[in-house]
């Protein structure tokens, strides 16, 4: 049987496999921006200032991501979720609602940190096995940078 390829010259099977990671992950990227969005916007207390600016940098930094996921979800030859029905469905992090205290905003960043990294993970593994760099080399910047910001926020926290 001969293996059929995918636009970018991926075994097309492998590629449709990233696709439906790269649409899991991007649905929770999608809730990871509302909810820090909404931190942004409820933020109360002695650390509004730090804190209303810290939500912003991380909202505006996942907006990019989710364009980049989305993106490479369409190189691959797939279509990226768009409803937020879907991204509702699917997301492995959760809406989060009335939340004003910074501390509890903050862990709850570092425990979407923690799905978001693990579904990066797994898909650092199937680019790997796919021979896929531009994936393999998305997830691989994002983990970095979010391990870092994991650390920054953890230490906040203590």
């Amino acid at each position: 049987m001969k293996k059929t390829q995918s636009p970018i010259g991926l075994d097309e099977k492998k590629a449709a496999a990233l696709a439906k990671k790269l649409n899991l992950l991007l649905a929770s990227y999608q809730l990871l921006y509302m909810n820090t969005r909404g931190f942004h916007w409820n933020i109360r207390g002695e650390k509004f200032f730090e804190l209303h600016l810290k939500f912003e940098e991380l909202y505006n930094n996942f907006q990019i991501k989710i364009d980049e996921v989305a993106e490479r979800i369409l190189t691959l030859g797939h279509t990226p979720m768009h409803s937020y029905s879907d991204y509702l469905r699917h997301s492995s992090i959760k809406e989060v609602t009335k939340l004003t205290e910074g501390k509890d905003c903050v862990a709850s960043i570092l425990k979407s940190f923690s799905a978001v990294i693990a579904s990066q993970r797994e898909i650092l593994d199937l680019s790997a096995e796919a021979n896929d760099e531009g994936t393999n080399a998305l997830m691989s910047d994002y983990i970095r940078e979010q391990e870092k910001l994991v650390w920054m926020y953890s230490a906040y926290l203590k």
